[in-house]
């Protein structure tokens, strides 16, 4: 089962990161419920080896590009999200460590893997992942594009996904780069 959880999650990456056009450096942020992935209602059974398992296919993922994950905590942390210190230089640090029930069990996978983890109230990342409607889109930048994945679901999760793209400013008469969008 884990296998297949991580295997899942590992080609939903893929695919976003292959259409998003996101690359080294950028940030791609993630909202799981693990409650989902194992087909309950958010926030009533958090399942940290169903996170873990989650992280671990994203986060092999990541690494290979060399794109920041950034894991978005649940609702009890107030969305804050638990990333790399390197990605988050100019960002204010807020001081806590999420647990399975008090930050969710995808946060605390991250906060357990990454070598220098630290915690934002807020990000604004190049691309997301959504997994189990835990509602990520305050994290991305401005302006955020869904992006239909072939791998809509995680487990019994449902799964989201989106790029950004930069703002069009201007009227009709504007002449936009074709290479931005």
């Amino acid at each position: 089962m884990f296998e297949d959880i991580r295997s899942q999650a590992q080609e939903a990456a893929k695919e976003l990161l292959d259409r998003s056009g996101i690359g080294k450096g950028q940030i791609l942020v993630i909202g799981c419920s693990s409650s989902e992935v194992c087909g309950d209602k958010i926030g009533s059974n958090s399942n940290p080896e169903v996170a873990k398992a989650v992280f671990d296919g994203i986060y092999e993922e990541t690494n290979k590009r060399g794109i920041y994950l950034a894991a978005q905590c649940c609702e009890h942390l107030n969305r804050a999200i638990i990333v790399e210190r390197e990605a988050v230089k100019d960002y204010d640090i807020v001081n806590v460590v999420p647990q399975p029930k008090a930050g969710g069990s995808f946060a605390t996978a991250a906060y357990q893997a990454f070598s220098d983890p630290v915690a934002v109230e807020e990000i604004r990342a190049d691309a997301g992942i959504d997994i189990g409607d835990t509602l990520i889109g305050m994290h991305l930048k401005k302006v955020a594009v869904p992006v239909r994945l072939e791998h809509h679901s995680i487990g019994q999760a449902h799964v989201v996904a989106a790029r950004v793209r930069p703002k069009f400013i201007g009227g009709e008469r504007a002449h936009y780069d074709d290479r931005l969008k």
